[in-house]
């Protein structure tokens, strides 16, 4: 299924994991409307808790058309359930992801001797 027009071509489906890389994050889908494989990130795994996926699992997933580690296609949404998740609506743009700021405060220059 496509959705959307021009550079925003998004396919839906559904397919199953060839690889995982736990320790790396990231992976590769199989499925009849990605064909060769697509590539697939944990940040884009819609899940709670450890985001990962298993070789020989079932999923459903939403992919662009997107050159990534030699796959023509990047996922940009995975789940493993029936049905799709929905979309985390935060009250705020902002990430959820830490962050930290650093201040820096420098002397005054001492005063040189008497000029």
């Amino acid at each position: 299924m496509l959705a959307g027009t021009g550079q925003n071509i998004r396919v839906a489906g559904s397919g199953v994991v060839r690889i995982y890389h736990g320790d790396e994050g990231w992976g590769v889908i199989d499925g009849a409307e990605v064909p060769g494989g697509c590539w697939v990130h944990f940040s884009a795994i819609a899940m709670n808790g450890y985001r990962q996926l298993a070789a020989g699992q079932g999923v459903s997933f939403i992919a662009e058309p997107m050159a990534q580690d030699g796959f023509a296609y990047r996922a940009v949404k995975v789940w493993t359930t029936e049905t799709e998740p929905l979309d985390e609506q935060s009250e705020s743009a902002q990430s959820r992801a830490y962050h930290s700021t650093m201040t820096l405060a420098f002397d005054e220059p001492p005063e040189r001797g008497g000029r």
